[in-house]
């Protein structure tokens, strides 16, 4: 079983950490991070990443992760953080992100997270209680009435167990169902009853949250251009040396999408790659609709709309003016 990173982390809750820290969303290959630099460099900021996979080392080209270039040209925090077999919470990255977030103000520096990780970025925004640490032993047992009795009976079990719960998650996430039942396993208290500062969100104009909205087909577009490139740059080597040197990856580390398809391409000694390179880019443009759809949940935002003609800097530009609007009114 991989490491564990998350011990310490899971009995703290941790606060908002939107004061003054300016947060940048979208789905993915909308242009996040270059538009984030230039509006590090507009406005005295410093960066902080908002991506599950790019804590990990060594998990490069499939994050998208910034270039040594980019890193030079503005500080980037919460990147390479643990080892790709290790397990990395919610708790851990937030308190991650609360320590690198005091530092940079202290430096005199605006805080600004960029990235699209639904839980981060709930974090950030409406604070998170962690609840009991993962137990692996209760979750196989769950998973494997999942395949004796199906998914239905899970969310049966749910339904009496925390029933609010089972209203708010959907009938096929199965892994948030189970961690609810977790929860109100091992705490006694319904993960519904803990969880309520996710019910609380700021006005979006009290607030410094933008998120970057493109029309779908030319996002499309953007996803299939991005898959290939990586694929160019030599992702599938980069899945073949984790494998050699880890083995077995992290459990969120091997899911990832276009990590998950590779290392089940290199298991099954494929060669040709152009089904793999199309089964990458349709699973990308899933995910950035459910990114989209996660986004919608999140009332603080607002919607900075995009196209292929705008530049980085421009849509820095756009941001800035809203930045210096909302700061001159308070």
């Amino acid at each position: 079983m991989p490491q564990n990173s998350t011990e310490g982390q899971e009995s703290v809750s941790y606060k908002p950490l939107v004061q003054d820290a300016i947060v940048l969303t979208g789905p993915t290959a909308s242009g996040k991070s270059a538009t984030a630099i230039a509006l590090a460099q507009m406005i005295n900021g410093e960066i902080l990443s908002l991506d599950s996979i790019a804590v990990y080392r060594g998990m490069d080209i499939g994050s998208a992760k910034p270039t040594a270039r980019d890193q030079r040209v503005t500080p980037h925090h919460l990147l390479d953080l643990v080892e790709p077999n290790q397990d990395f919470s919610v708790a851990c990255y937030l308190a991650a992100a609360h320590t690198a977030v005091e530092q940079i103000r202290q430096r005199g520096r605006r805080p600004i997270f960029v990235g699209g990780t639904p839980m981060f970025l709930k974090g950030v925004l409406r604070g998170f209680d962690p609840g009991p640490p993962a137990d692996w032993k209760f979750r196989e047992a769950v998973e494997a009435d999942i395949k004796s009795h199906g998914i239905q009976a899970l969310r049966a079990r749910l339904q009496q167990v925390d029933p609010l719960a089972a209203h708010r998650i959907g009938p096929n996430d199965a892994r948030r169902m189970i961690r609810a039942l977790e929860v109100a396993h091992h705490t006694g208290i319904p993960i519904s009853h803990r969880q309520i500062q996710f019910d609380h969100y700021q006005d979006p104009n009290e607030c410094n949250v933008f998120s970057l909205n493109w029309q779908r087909s030319q996002l499309h577009e953007r996803i299939n251009e991005r898959v290939q490139q990586m694929f160019e740059d030599g992702f599938i080597t980069e899945v073949q040396t984790l494998l050699d040197n880890y083995g077995q990856l992290s459990r969120t580390a091997e899911q990832a999408v276009g990590y998950r398809e590779i290392i089940k391409w290199i298991s099954e000694h494929n060669e040709d790659t152009s089904v793999l390179i199309e089964e990458v880019s349709a699973h990308t443009r899933q995910l950035a609709r459910r990114q989209e759809t996660w986004l919608r949940s999140f009332e603080e935002r607002r919607i900075i709309d995009v196209t292929v003609t705008d530049k980085a800097e421009a849509i820095a530009e756009k941001i800035a003016e809203k930045l210096f609007d909302k700061e001159s009114r308070e």
